[in-house]
């Protein structure tokens, strides 16, 4: 199986690395003939107005959002879970508009605030997941579609809608490679 991750900006290495101990093949995704090669993508962090305007630049932002919508695998994090929503607090950038899910951008405060923390994920096992939070979203709204996968306090951290996935954290970064494998089994699952 073939995943990609959409390097255009962000921690795409770090995802190639986490998808490689996997024993999934990465492919780093730059244009649109790309994407009929993979089995899934990852949206990685990065600065989302950025991804979104190189998304319209590279003709790709109508065909994501046309194929999240046909049941596609797509995992956002951090930007990507910015990407992935409806709804941005504040802001009309370019986005996928796929998920039912309200976000607000750098709501944890800026770079300086950045910090980690263990996150209960039952979906993914019983141990807590270690999470990284850079100039983190989180998610205020979700729609009835969406599954909370973890949360702190009121703050939605990781959400499941159907062949979408997003967290406002940096799994990449960790060697806890759960998230990864679960995204991996939604590519596999699907028909």
């Amino acid at each position: 199986m073939k995943i990609g991750v959409l390097a255009l900006q962000g921690a795409v290495r770090e995802h190639c690395n986490s998808l490689r101990a996997c024993g999934v093949e990465p492919v780093e995704v730059q244009y649109m003939f790309q994407l009929s090669e993979i089995g899934g993508l990852i949206i990685p962090g990065g600065e989302s107005t950025t991804v979104g305007k190189l998304l319209v630049r590279h003709k790709m932002l109508e065909v994501l959002t046309d194929m999240g919508r046909d049941g596609f695998p797509i995992f956002g994090t951090c930007t990507g879970l910015i990407l992935l929503a409806k709804e941005i607090s504040g802001s009309q950038q370019p986005r996928l508009n796929l998920m039912d899910i309200t976000v607000e951008r750098n709501a944890f405060g800026r770079q300086i605030a950045s910090f980690e923390r263990d996150l209960a994920i039952p979906e993914i096992g019983e141990a807590d997941f270690h999470a990284i939070f850079i100039r983190a979203p989180y998610i205020v709204k979700v729609g009835a579609g969406v599954r909370v996968l973890a949360k702190i306090d009121d703050k939605i951290l990781l959400v499941r809608q159907q062949n979408l996935l997003a967290a406002a954290f940096h799994p990449e970064l960790t060697t806890d490679l759960r998230i990864h494998q679960y995204f991996i089994r939604i590519c596999a699952d699907r028909p």
